[in-house]
Formats: C-alpha cells, structure tokens, sequence
C-alpha cells in the first residue's frame, strides 16, 4: 500500500503534539500517520467529518482544504478514501471490525485503492454475478492490490466476449455508433449556425441521424 507523500511524518506528529488525541481532530492525525495499515479507520473518521463538516470547526472553509493543508491528503484521495469506505459498509462490513483490522496481516489488507476498483466493477452490468464475486473475493480475503483487480476485469470480460461473441459484437457496434452520433450531430450544429451546409444536405444528415437512432434503439 501507499504510504502519504504529501505531508511528512514529521509534520505530522508536529500538528498532533498540539492536538488531543482522543479527539476525532487527533485519531485522524494518527491514522494518516500509519496509513498503510489504517485506511479504513482514517476513511470512517474523515466520512463523519465530511457529513458533519467538522471542519468548519476547525477554521477551514472546504473539506479538501482541510485534507490538504492539515493530513496531507489530496482532494481526489480524500475522495476516493470517503467512497471506498462507503462502499464497504455495504459490501465488506467485516472489514469495518477495529478487531479485525488489528489481527489481520497488512499484506491481506485491501489497499483503498483496490476497493475502489471493486466499486467501480459493481457498477457494471456486463459483469456477470459469478464473475464480480471472483473479483470481490481477490480484494477483500486476498488482498490484491488495483493494478491485479483491474486485470482480473479484464480478463473476465474477454472471456465473456469469447463465449458470448455476437453479443459483444453488438454492444462494440452500439458503442460506436453512439460515439458517431454524438460527434454527427455536434457537427451539424455547427454546420447549421455557420450556413456553409445547403438546407438539403443538413436534410439529409438529419435523416441519417434519425435511421441511426433507430439501430441503436
């Protein structure tokens, strides 16, 4: 797993020397310094301070400008970290257990990253359910890490194309249909608001696009 480099371990430990450590100011402190193992804990914390805007308490604005300024944290880690542990309440709640995440070894611990890979596989309906547990199991009882998770997607989905091949066919067709469409019709726009296009012709494009739509209806 990554470790945080944008902010040192020295900075750090020099914010939480003025900070409770009890406070929820303070944990989130402590678990941006141990990162690498305490992900989740640092996603729970920073999920109650980013609904309750905490930390407007604490003198900042925006959320993103607290992650940065005061842990260390990007706004698109921060945001990923928010939704990685949101997704797992729903999908991995064992992996919410303090216990658990204690005995665990680091190395079969999801990295944040990973999860959002899962995420994001869930969401695809192309995916078959068998396929998606596969993926799920890899994550969160393996350990794999993103760049293997993304992989394993892929390789389920060629397969899928190689049994299924009329029916990937189909949807590459409709794909790219619609990517021709779209671009068609910001052309026609713009062919219509210059007037370089006779009245005709932008007739006839409209005709093509209306057949088109149909294809993929």
């Amino acid at each position: 797993m990554k470790e945080l480099k944008t902010k040192s371990i020295k900075d750090l430990e020099q914010k939480m020397a003025g900070i409770d450590s009890e406070s929820i100011r303070g944990l989130i402190l402590q678990n941006a310094k141990s990162f690498k193992t305490s992900w989740i804990s640092l996603g729970q914390a920073l999920y109650t301070v980013w609904k309750d805007k905490l930390y407007k308490e604490w003198g900042y604005e925006k959320f993103e400008t607290y992650t940065a300024k005061e842990i260390g944290i990007r706004r698109q880690t921060a945001i990923k970290l928010l939704r990685s542990y949101s997704f797992l309440e729903k999908e991995g709640p064992l992996y919410l257990k303090k216990d658990y995440n204690e005995e665990t070894d680091a190395a079969a611990v999801p990295t944040y990253e990973s999860v959002d890979v899962l995420r994001l596989a869930s969401n695809k309906k192309e995916l078959p359910p068998e396929d998606y547990s596969a993926i799920k199991k890899g994550v969160l009882e393996m350990g794999k890490d993103a760049l293997s998770a993304k992989r394993d997607i892929t390789t389920f989905m060629r397969q899928r194309e190689e049994i299924e091949p009329e029916e990937a066919w189909q949807k590459r067709k409709i794909t790219l249909v619609k990517r021709f469409l779209s671009t068609l019709k910001s052309l026609i726009q713009e062919a219509k608001s210059s007037k370089m296009i006779s009245a005709q012709s932008l007739k006839d494009t409209d005709k093509l696009v209306t057949k088109l739509e149909t294809e993929i209806s």
